[in-house]
């Protein structure tokens, strides 16, 4: 079977100590940037050794280099800068650490970006003992309000042009280097069901937006190669095991489940915020993967195998089994401060998701 696999994961993982010592040793000048990235080379060789060891066949660099699922691509993108707003993002219970990106001129994407130049690094540590998965974020992530700056682009329509020729840049530049696994990361997709009024400062009702972001992706994906896979993970929001929103896929089913080009959806379905498997009846049959998220990432407990079978049954109500697939409903470190878990207890959870789809799929 390619990829997404039986039992996948999203991606992230804990950051380990020693990496966390290294950046604040960074941050006060007592080690070089050069010293940084070789620390996280280090710890990237032993978590790749340990994904293979529980038996993913697809594995990931944890992320380890950055601070922020997201930002840490998204401001090495031509035309955009990281900073500091006034506060972070509101989740359940708590404010994230303040840091966001802003559109600072035209849009383009370099080939040398940290990122792919990473990949090949990562890609060598890998080897052929497994598949080397790429997380980037959804070029959506650039439709949050406030990213665009509108002296520069006006008009929506010539941003949103300009979004998806770098996407396009960038899948390409990614396959170049022999990435063949590549996932979206969107939340803003997500956030499109549960606003009760559109977010975007365009102008564009829900409807329009939701039309908006299919056209961004399948315009980005227009480009991908038969041999290269790309799935998409849509998030309600993962910062230090709590969550942003909630809400069903309802209202995003009909356009992004029935016509998003992707070839696989990882979705959240780990607790009753997630809403019911019925927008799953949008996704064709035969299409895209289905990688349904039953497992929490936000928490260590090993949740009840009968319950997941159940879950699973009922899904199959929606989309034929052969699609399904199993992993945890998000990364296990979103950002850099990590979910309120073991690595243990991670491990754990990544043996636990194995173990079921073996017996259940």
């Amino acid at each position: 079977m390619s990829a997404p696999f039986k039992a996948d994961h999203v991606g992230s993982l804990l950051r380990p100590v020693r990496i966390h010592q290294a950046r604040k040793d960074f941050e006060a000048g007592n080690i070089s940037k050069d010293e940084l990235f070789k620390i996280e080379t280090e710890e990237i060789e032993k978590v790749v050794d340990k994904q293979i060891e529980v038996g993913l066949k697809a594995v990931t660099d944890g992320e380890f280099r950055r601070r922020f699922w997201h930002t840490d691509f998204m401001e090495h993108v031509g035309g955009f800068e990281g900073y500091i707003p006034e506060e972070g993002y509101s989740f359940n219970g708590m404010k994230t650490e303040a840091y966001n990106i802003r559109n600072i001129g035209k849009i383009s994407f370099d080939k040398n970006h940290p990122h792919v130049k990473e990949f090949i690094l990562f890609k060598e540590i890998v080897g052929d003992r497994a598949v080397p998965k790429q997380t980037i974020p959804s070029p959506n992530q650039f439709f949050n309000y406030g990213v665009r700056n509108k002296e520069i682009y006006p008009d929506i329509e010539e941003y949103t042009d300009d979004i998806i020729a770098a996407y396009q840049d960038a899948i390409l530049a990614f396959y170049d280097v022999g990435c063949r696994y590549l996932q979206l990361d969107d939340v803003y997709i997500a956030r499109l069901n549960t606003e009760e009024e559109p977010y975007q400062e365009s102008g564009y009702n829900r409807e329009q937006l939701i039309d908006l972001a299919l056209r961004v992706v399948n315009g980005a994906l227009e480009v991908k190669p038969e041999d290269m896979v790309i799935t998409t993970h849509l998030c309600r929001g993962n910062y230090r095991s709590t969550w942003a929103f909630e809400g069903s896929y309802a209202k995003i089913a009909p356009v992004l489940f029935a016509k998003e080009n992707v070839d696989g959806f990882f979705l959240e379905y780990d607790d009753d915020r997630s809403g019911d498997f019925e927008p799953l009846k949008e996704i064709p049959d035969g299409g895209p993967a289905v990688v349904l998220g039953l497992l929490t990432s936000k928490s260590g407990d090993l949740e009840d195998k009968e319950v997941i079978k159940a879950r699973i049954e009922e899904a199959t109500n929606y989309v034929p089994k052969e699609q399904i697939r199993l992993s945890p409903q998000c990364g296990f470190s979103s950002t850099h401060h990590g979910n309120v878990l073991t690595e243990e207890e991670q491990w754990e959870k990544l043996r636990y998701v194995i173990a079921l789809a073996d017996e259940l799929l």
